[in-house]
């Protein structure tokens, strides 16, 4: 048995996201009991539990010492590696790629592993796909690693943009000038911005021309210097849109591309230029693909579970669809009756017989 002990109960309660319940969740995945009062944290277990009990909450306070903001999915995301036999590699990570986006807010923090090899891609390509289903922080990231740049003046501009295209909805003709019947698609992207800067500092930048909110349309003949470039919502392009979006980067431009296959409102029949994109450009050097999966979602838990369920179903009725194709086909092909000295292209023997007839008979007469 162990007891760690902390400066306040306060502090105790940020290193576990300020949700007791990961106490559980560390127990669990150390094989280890943890009881915790106030300040402390006793832990019951064998030599190797504490061992990896004792890692993890070092790992979570070195975070939070640096000034990162500990979320639940990050205390599971050290545990798990933890619980492997391997140090916590995570929160060195996570605060290595930690980006500063507006003055008075937070530094934003990757907090699964998918999202940390994201935010490595956006370092070390200039194109990146980020490819998942919703709620696993593609277009969140994407937008704090543009803001980062844009505040370490790497680039001198920021451009968000995705295509115009309704959910399954008609949504009819929409009053206002042009930029008010284009924000109802772009409001995604600004309630982002807008969680990572005060509202002042982003009406600044946006009035200055820092930060650019246009539809994909918009970029069409546009050569991008010296920005990042992200296009959201990516599964909604056409393959024609795609490529005139890839091709609009110039000197010291960087893109971040993201999209959710499942997840395609394009007319039936439209080939999704971000499907296109993911069979042509993996082996293209300077282009990046991160896959995310249910478990980098960072909503709700109930998020992930609903993802998973769908997904199982999904692929239930895939296996039908191909079973059903499967049962009318022919098990055998059609047997057609050949004469012996048949050959392909030359009818039967007895046609040619015939016709040999009619022909001697003419050439007689």
């Amino acid at each position: 048995m162990e007891t760690l002990t902390f400066e306040t109960p306060q502090f105790l309660h940020s290193l576990l996201g300020e949700d007791l319940k990961q106490l559980r969740e560390i127990g669990e995945r150390c094989h280890a009991t943890l009881t915790s009062r106030d300040a402390w944290v006793r832990i019951e277990g064998d030599e190797a539990a504490l061992a990896r009990v004792r890692s993890v909450f070092q790992a979570l306070e070195s975070v939070r010492r640096q000034g990162g903001d500990v979320s639940p999915a990050l205390v599971r995301l050290i545990a798990e590696e933890a619980a492997a036999g391997d140090a916590p590699e995570a929160g060195e990570e996570v605060v290595r790629l930690r980006l500063l986006t507006g003055g008075r807010k937070r530094p934003v923090l990757a907090k699964t592993r998918g999202q940390i090899a994201y935010l490595q891609a956006m370092r070390d390509h200039e194109v990146v796909f980020g490819i998942g289903p919703a709620g696993t922080g593609k277009t969140y990231l994407a937008m704090a690693q543009g803001l980062h740049l844009l505040k370490e003046r790497v680039v001198q501009k920021l451009v968000l943009t995705r295509p115009a295209v309704e959910a399954g909805e008609a949504l009819g003709f929409l009053p206002g000038d042009l930029k008010e019947k284009v924000f109802p698609y772009l409001r995604p992207l600004y309630d982002a911005l807008y969680e990572m800067l005060d509202p002042d500092e982003a009406e600044r930048l946006i009035e200055r021309g820092s930060i650019e909110i246009a539809p994909l349309a918009y970029m069409r003949g546009r050569t991008l210097k010296h920005a990042f470039i992200i296009l959201d919502e990516a599964q909604n392009t056409t393959t024609e849109q795609m490529l005139m979006f890839l091709t609009r980067l110039g000197d010291g431009a960087r893109c971040a591309v993201t999209g959710d296959p499942s997840q395609v409102d394009l007319r039936r029949g439209v080939r999704s230029g971000l499907w296109e994109a993911t069979q042509v450009l993996k082996a293209v050097e300077g282009v990046a693909f991160i896959e995310f999966v249910a478990k980098d979602v960072v909503r709700l838990p109930v998020v992930q579970r609903i993802i998973d369920a769908y997904a199982a179903h999904r692929q239930i009725e895939e296996e039908e669809r191909r079973a059903r194709k499967a049962e009318r086909r022919p098990s055998r092909p059609l047997a057609i009756p050949q004469d012996e000295d048949w050959e392909p292209g030359t009818g039967s023997a007895a046609a040619r017989d015939s016709s040999a007839a009619s022909a001697s008979e003419e050439a007689v007469g």
